[in-house]
C-alpha cells in the first residue's frame, strides 16, 4: 500500500494578510523581473515562505484575467512552499500578462520561484 499524498494546501499563515506586510516588503525587497511576472521577495520573520498577490487593475484590465493569473501563481505556490525558503513573496502582473497564455505564465512563475 501506497503512502497517502501530502495535501497541498495555502493556509492562513502562509499569506501576506495586512497592509503592514504588503509594506515591509515593498520598502525592502529584492526583484526577479520575468516577461509577464515580477516576483519581489525578502527573508521572513514568520520562518516560512508567505504569499502576496498584486495584480492591479491598471496593467490588468479585466477582473476575468486578473483572476486566472492569481490561480495560476497560488497553485504554483501552493506546490512549491514547502520547498520554499523563509521568504514573504510578492508576484506583480505586467500588462502583457492578461493575454499570455496560461502555460506560460506557469512555467514563468515556476522559473522565478525556482531562482529563490
Amino acid at each position: 500500500m501506497t503512502a497517502a499524498p501530502v495535501i497541498q494546501t495555502f493556509p492562513r499563515h502562509a499569506r501576506l494578510l495586512s497592509g503592514a506586510d504588503y509594506q515591509r516588503v515593498f520598502q525592502d525587497a529584492r526583484r526577479q523581473r520575468g516577461r509577464e511576472l515580477t516576483l519581489l521577495y525578502r527573508h521572513s520573520e514568520s520562518g516560512e515562505a508567505r504569499l502576496g498577490l498584486a495584480i492591479g487593475k491598471r496593467h490588468v484590465r479585466r477582473a476575468a484575467d486578473r483572476n486566472r493569473i492569481k490561480r495560476l501563481v497560488r497553485e504554483a505556490f501552493r506546490h512549491r512552499r514547502t520547498r520554499l525558503p523563509a521568504m514573504d513573496l510578492i508576484v506583480l502582473a505586467r500588462g502583457s500578462a492578461a493575454t499570455a497564455d496560461r502555460r506560460v505564465l506557469r512555467a514563468e512563475i515556476d522559473s522565478l520561484l525556482e531562482r529563490l
